[in-house]
């Protein structure tokens, strides 16, 4: 398995942010577009078993990653705790300091994402004509508003990969990233969301912390029975309500059961020594009465992360 990080280049707005686990998803649609449902299943073989092809991070802003998930210091003033739940992304660079050092060198939205132009969230409004009259009308053929998600011109964007060279390249991984990028990602991209370009895909090397004794996740996970510490570690809970791609989701019944996992930025704690990882968690199935071949991504990439200051 090798680590990779690609940058991606944003042409149009987000109709869905960009989450490891519905990427993976997508990818794995793009496979099967290319070359057929015998090799996704190929490609997916040994998926539950802890041996995956592919484990695929969210999006952050170029040269960040997400600040970990830990409670508020106790003595902490509550106008402190609110600056710095606003300061969410770590640098790379700071990566590999004592959690006091990486936390201190934390910042907001609009510094992360350049230009002091933080992501805006806003509703676009959409409209159904009836084909008998020509116009929008009631009911069905009501206008209606759906939430999009605006970046800069051009916003540079962070995945980081991990990937098993034995089942697929670099190569071809570029080539599916950028085919999902053309035809765009997520919801509404049949009229124009989701587009983005891919600017590089390069070897990327893990932080090395002195200390290490964390795991810290890139992607939502399922890290139940993996050995972790759950008084130690700390997480934010995430449930996904998650709906079929391609020709399922035209199905009668396109949507997943919900799965509970723990949000980009977990700390994850091990009951024995650390050992780095480049992922953790699991694959999910059962997730689905449509298609019981369906997987979820339960893994995450994950970074060492450093608890306490060297002595």
């Amino acid at each position: 398995m090798i680590l990779q990080r690609a940058t991606l280049a944003l042409r149009s707005p987000l109709g869905t942010p960009l989450a490891g686990d519905t990427l993976f998803g997508q990818i794995c649609h793009a496979v099967i577009d290319a070359a057929g449902a015998a090799e996704v299943s190929r490609l997916l073989d040994g998926y539950t078993a802890g041996q995956p092809w592919l484990v695929v991070s969210d999006g952050f802003p170029h040269g960040f990653l997400p600040r970990p998930t830990l409670p508020p210091l106790a003595q902490s003033k509550p106008e402190e705790r609110k600056a710095a739940k606003g300061r969410r992304w770590i640098p790379l660079a700071a990566a590999a300091l004592p959690l006091a050092e990486l936390l201190a060198a934390a910042v907001n939205d609009e510094t992360a994402y350049g230009r002091g132009q933080a992501p805006a969230h806003a509703s676009a409004q959409h409209n159904t004509l009836n084909r008998l009259t020509g116009t929008t009308g009631v009911g069905e053929f009501a206008p209606y508003a759906m939430p999009q998600i605006f970046h800069a011109g051009e916003q540079k964007i962070d995945l980081w990969c991990v990937l098993d060279e034995s089942r697929c390249d670099a190569a071809l991984l570029r080539g599916l990233l950028a085919t999902i990028g053309a035809t765009g990602y997520g919801r509404d991209a049949s009229i124009g969301l989701g587009k983005f370009d891919v600017e590089s895909l390069e070897s990327a090397v893990a932080p090395t912390p002195t200390i290490p004794a964390a795991h810290w996740t890139l992607a939502p996970c399922a890290p139940q029975g993996q050995g972790f510490d759950g008084e130690r570690s700390f997480w934010r809970v995430l449930t996904r309500f998650g709906r079929h791609g391609g020709a399922l989701a035209l199905s009668t019944n396109p949507f997943k059961n919900p799965v509970l996992l723990a949000a980009a930025g977990a700390v994850l704690v091990p009951k024995g020594d650390f050992a780095p990882r480049l992922f953790v968690g699991q694959g999910l199935a059962g997730v689905s009465k449509a298609e019981p071949a369906t997987v979820h991504q339960g893994y995450a990439p994950a970074l060492p992360l450093q608890l306490e200051t060297a002595p």
